[in-house]
């Protein structure tokens, strides 16, 4: 089950339409996944800000369907993304 909701993610983006519902539970998917794996977590019961760096990366996805290069900046994550997931890392050497 997914720690994100499908009515979460719409109203981080302000999307009211249901046209891309499926799109958007496929983004859910794919940002837990990465966001687990980044933690070494598990993709269930995440933290608030787990869950906040889950909407922040669906959201990118969402709104930058390809890779991109705006103006002069190029960016891989959103801005505030690593700073939410850092303290949940878990390391391994």
């Amino acid at each position: 089950m997914s720690s994100v909701t499908r009515e979460s993610l719409k109203a981080h983006l302000n999307v009211t339409s249901d046209l891309d519902d499926a799109y958007l539970d496929e983004l859910i998917e794919v940002a837990e996944t990465w966001v687990a794996g980044f933690t070494g977590g598990m993709r269930s019961n995440m933290e608030p800000p787990l869950r906040q760096a889950v909407r922040m990366l669906a959201a990118h996805l969402y709104e930058n369907r390809e890779a991109s290069l705006v103006g002069v900046t190029a960016t891989e994550l959103p801005i505030g993304v690593m700073d939410l997931l850092m303290p949940f890392r878990c390391w391994a050497f």
